[in-house]
């Protein structure tokens, strides 16, 4: 995506916490690895980066989308994926930044409602490629 073209006001970025399970860690990381390869050739993302912290069977992924319909499109498109890594791990924490769309609030509302997920709204910023 041309970065001239990108609205800032509607930018999505998700940090996504993972407690990974017990005996799990090699089965979480292959599935991680295939579903950010297949996002990376067929998903609508600018960035996504997932981090893993073995001793504390923590990662977090970073995923940066040009707004709410990218959100929705990569749901639409990596379930299968996103189901595989949730066969080894549980969402610890997801944290929302920017406005999304009533229909990513909607999917998002089970953690929103439990606490798990918070949503803040953008202040300023901007892209630097």
């Amino acid at each position: 995506m041309n970065p001239s073209l990108l609205k800032f006001d509607e930018m999505i970025l998700f940090r996504n916490t993972m407690r990974i399970t017990e005996g799990h860690l090699h089965a979480f990381k292959r599935a991680i690895i295939e579903a950010v390869e297949f996002v990376e050739k067929n998903g609508p993302q600018l960035m996504v980066q997932t981090f893993i912290d073995e001793q504390r069977m923590l990662a977090t992924s970073y995923q940066l989308y040009p707004d709410s319909e990218a959100v929705l499109e990569h749901w639409r498109l990596a379930d299968p994926y996103i189901a595989k890594v949730m066969e080894h791990c549980v969402v610890a924490e997801f944290q929302i930044h920017g406005d999304p769309s009533a229909a990513v609030l909607e999917r998002m509302r089970p953690m929103l409602n439990d606490g798990r997920a918070t949503l803040t709204p953008r202040l300023a910023g901007f892209l630097r490629l």
